[in-house]
């Protein structure tokens, strides 16, 4: 199976996509600031997914990369938070955007609470004997 058929990576693909398709209509000044970190920590996400789907084979690895993709997704919050208080999007978009990295956080957090469900079978197999 791919990472890309995973909805939690589906999901963190669509919210980048749109926060890079929004943002691009945000005033210049932000362009190296707020602009470029909301961004990147969107990206960073789906990121951090696809690499901690690759190291499903090592439990440590894999929770780690996950919880880097929590990071970065609380991260996008936080901007969305302050794109708000700016007023740079309004009200509607930033419920639609911050209710998405709601339902990312949570299942990115089933995963980290119930990694076997993700890790490679052999692995699992190894770690009870």
């Amino acid at each position: 199976m791919s990472v890309k058929k995973l909805i939690v990576y589906q999901k963190a693909f669509d919210v980048s996509m749109e926060i890079f398709h929004m943002f691009q209509s945000f005033p210049i000044d932000e362009k190296f600031g707020l602009t470029s970190q909301i961004r990147r920590s969107s990206r960073s996400v789906c990121s951090n997914i696809a690499e901690a789907y690759r190291k499903r084979i090592y439990p440590a690895h894999f929770t780690a990369k996950i919880s880097d993709a929590d990071m970065e997704n609380t991260e996008t919050q936080t901007w969305l938070d302050f794109s708000l208080a700016c007023n740079y999007i309004d009200e509607s978009k930033f419920k639609h955007l911050y209710s998405y990295t709601i339902e990312i956080g949570k299942l990115l957090n089933h995963m980290l609470s119930y990694p076997e469900k993700y890790l490679i079978k052999k692995q699992i197999k190894n770690l009870t004997n």
